[in-house]
């Protein structure tokens, strides 16, 4: 197995125009795993934590542009309160060691229908910014995830960002696993709320062949919510029951060792039932970023 570390994006971008076979990794939580246990053998790995550019984030036209290779412990000490769901997804993640060493951008690299930043990123509209020597292009992330750990990258190219829009309403992030930290979900959800534009959105994680939206559910609640965003009201608990339910009937998972396809739909309509509620809470709460 050959070895390459760039320094700078220029020299990762050429090494990978000039080797489409090489792995990129940067935490390695995901890429070392799949060496010790055998099941990747890449002929070459292409090293991206000296590229300074990747591990830095900034406001970027009225987003947030966060770096591939930040990890997870900076989103929730640096981020939490400009990017709250992404910042909740990130805290249910493996251990402190774990948190500390992946990325977002590895996670995306990955394209696991389990990888919990997913969810957040769905809900949140973000978009994924890849680079070659080529050029650089966008790519909204519901368009990203192709199948099954396969993504929209094409091979010479790298993830270079993360583009989120911080909200103006309440984000929410569930997550059940086989036990309570250190688990790969058995099922994850991801709920923002946008009134500014009076929309909604979702987010699916470990309960399909791709990370997905739910889109018939959240038609169905911008319909609800559209005499509610400015009063405030309480929501109808039949409301945030139908939203459950329709969360559920979006997703496609399976029987494997982690849980049956049953329990992640009846998962699923919960924690979507629970993230809601506990979301409007917030929002009646008169937050000043919910406006």
């Amino acid at each position: 197995m050959d070895f390459l570390q760039p320094a700078t994006w220029e020299e990762a971008l050429e090494a990978k125009a000039a080797h489409r076979d090489a792995v990129p990794i940067a935490g390695g939580t995901d890429v070392m795993v799949g060496i010790n246990f055998g099941r990747l053998r890449p002929s070459l790995l292409l090293d991206l934590t000296r590229v300074p550019e990747l591990q830095q984030w900034a406001d970027d036209d009225g987003a947030v542009r966060l770096g591939a290779g930040v990890p997870y412990a900076r989103v929730i000490s640096e981020l939490g309160d400009r990017l709250p769901g992404l910042a909740m997804a990130a805290r249910t993640i493996g251990s402190p060691q774990i948190r500390n060493r992946g990325t977002v951008g590895g996670n995306l690299a990955t394209a696991s229908p389990a990888g919990d930043a997913h969810p957040a990123l769905l809900a949140a509209d973000a978009e994924v910014e890849v680079a070659s020597t080529r050029g650089t292009r966008r790519i909204p992330v519901t368009e990203f995830y192709r199948g099954v750990k396969r993504s929209a990258l094409a091979d010479d190219e790298l993830i270079a960002a993360v583009r989120i829009v911080p909200p103006r309403g309440p984000q929410q992030y569930s997550k059940i696993g086989t036990r309570n930290a250190m688990v790969i979900a058995v099922a994850a959800f991801g709920l923002a709320l946008h009134p500014d534009r009076r929309a909604v959105g979702t987010g699916i994680g470990s309960a399909a062949p791709t990370p997905r939206r739910a889109p018939a559910a959240e038609e169905y609640l911008a319909g609800e919510l559209d005499g509610l965003w400015d009063s405030r009201a309480e929501l109808p608990a039949a409301t945030a029951t139908r939203f459950g339910e329709l969360v559920a009937e979006a997703s496609a998972p399976i029987d494997d060792v982690r849980g049956t396809a049953r329990y992640r739909v009846h998962a699923l309509s919960v924690m979507a039932r629970r993230a809601l509620t506990w979301a409007w809470a917030d929002y009646r709460k008169g937050d000043p970023t919910c406006a």
